[in-house]
C-alpha cells in the first residue's frame, strides 16, 4: 500500500476535531435561556448522541484515510523506448578557464551541452570529467534535470594540474561498453595536449574501436593566445597568458578517424552544435523498460464510508436529537 497525497490526512485530522468540538457544543455561549420542566433528559437520548458521535468520528477516520488517496500497485508493464548511449568526457584543466571564447571555455561548453541535453530526453547521457585524474560524475541516466544539475556543478581544480585525456576517454569507454545500445558515442572535449595518465589517448581509442563505440572529439579554443585569470591583484583581475593552437589536433583527428567517429575544432561557441546535429541522425536502439502504469485506487470505498457514516450522524442528530447548529 502507498498513498499519493500523505499530508492531506491532517486535512482531515484538524477538521474532525473541529466536528466533535461543535458536536459536543464545547467553547459555545449559550444565547437563549429556557427555564427547567425538571424532566431529566431520557436515558436513550444520551445513549443515542454517543452513538452517533461514535459514528461520525468513525466516518471522519474514514474521510481523513481517503484524503491521503491509498492505492495499491497491480502490475508493472514492459514499454520500449529508442536510445543512444552518450558518454561526455569532459577537460576540467585550468586552462578550461581561457577567455579566448567567452565567458571562458569551460562554461561555453557546459551550456552547449545543457541545450543538446534537453532535447534529447529520452537518451542515456553519462559524465565523466578528467584533468590530472578522471572521475565519473554521472553513470548513464534518462533523467535531463538531473544532467543539467551535474553539468552545472562542473568546476575547475579539484582534479589535480595536467591533461589526462587517455585514462579519461578509457573511462568513458568502460561506462558504455555494457550497455545494450546498438549506438554508444562518446563525446571527447578538451583544449590541450595529453601529458599524465598510464593509457595514451591512442591506446584508449584501440579499446573504443574494439567495442564499437564511436568518439567524437571537440578541440575547444581559438587558434591565438588566450588568458587564464590567476587571482586578484592591486589593479583588479591578473590574467596567466597561454600561447594559441596548444590542442593536439592530430591525436584527436586520429581517435575519431579510428572510431568511426568525427573530429571538430571548435573555435567558437557555435562550434558545438555541428557534433550535437551529427549525433541526432544516429539510429537509435529500441531497448526494454518496466514502468509500473497501474495502480489499484483503494480511496473510493473509504471515502463513501466515511460520508455515509458523516451524514446518518448529523441527520439523526437534527432529527431525533432536536440538535439546532
Amino acid at each position: 500500500m502507498e498513498f499519493k497525497t500523505p499530508l492531506l490526512l491532517w486535512v482531515g485530522v484538524v477538521t474532525g476535531v473541529l466536528w466533535a468540538l461543535d458536536y459536543w457544543k464545547l467553547f459555545h455561549r449559550a444565547r437563549l435561556y429556557l427555564p427547567s420542566s425538571g424532566a431529566s433528559t431520557p436515558w436513550w437520548k444520551s445513549g443515542l448522541r454517543v452513538l452517533l458521535f461514535v459514528a461520525g468520528a468513525i466516518g471522519w477516520a474514514y474521510l481523513s484515510y481517503a484524503l491521503m488517496q491509498p492505492r495499491k500497485p497491480q502490475k508493472f508493464s514492459p514499454s520500449n523506448i529508442e536510445v543512444n548511449d552518450i558518454v561526455l568526457c569532459i577537460d576540467v584543466s585550468r586552462s578550461m578557464l581561457a577567455e579566448d571564447i567567452r565567458p571562458n571555455r569551460l562554461e561555453v561548453a557546459k551550456e552547449r551541452i545543457r541545450d543538446f541535453v534537453r532535447l534529447r530526453p529520452t537518451d542515456r547521457i553519462s559524465i565523466v570529467i578528467f584533468s590530472e585524474k578522471v572521475f565519473t560524475l554521472l553513470p548513464l541516466t534518462t533523467d535531463p534535470s538531473l544532467v543539467d544539475k551535474v553539468l552545472s556543478e562542473i568546476s575547475i581544480g579539484y582534479l589535480g594540474s595536467g591533461t589526462n585525456i587517455g585514462d579519461g576517454l578509457a573511462l568513458s569507454v568502460a561506462r558504455a561498453v555494457n550497455s545494450e545500445t546498438k549506438n554508444k558515442v562518446v563525446v571527447l572535449l578538451t583544449d590541450g595536449v595529453a601529458n599524465v595518465g598510464t593509457m595514451t589517448p591512442l591506446q584508449a581509442a584501440e579499446e573504443a574501436k574494439k567495442f564499437g563505440i564511436k568518439v567524437y572529439t571537440i578541440g575547444l579554443g581559438t587558434d591565438g593566445d588566450a588568458k587564464i585569470p590567476v587571482g586578484q591583484g592591486a589593479f583588479g583581475t591578473q590574467y596567466q597568458l597561454i600561447p594559441g593552437g596548444s590542442i593536439d589536433y592530430k591525436v584527436l583527428r586520429e581517435i575519431s578517424q579510428m572510431t568511426g567517429g568525427k573530429f571538430y575544432p571548435a573555435k567558437s561557441n557555435e562550434a558545438l552544435k555541428e557534433i550535437l546535429d551529427d549525433i541526432q541522425k544516429l539510429e537509435k536502439t529500441e531497448i526494454k523498460v518496466n514502468q509500473q502504469i497501474i495502480y489499484d485506487e483503494q480511496y473510493y470505498s473509504y471515502l463513501l464510508l466515511g460520508v455515509s457514516l458523516l451524514l446518518a450522524a448529523e441527520l439523526l442528530r437534527r432529527l431525533l436529537l432536536k440538535d439546532v447548529v
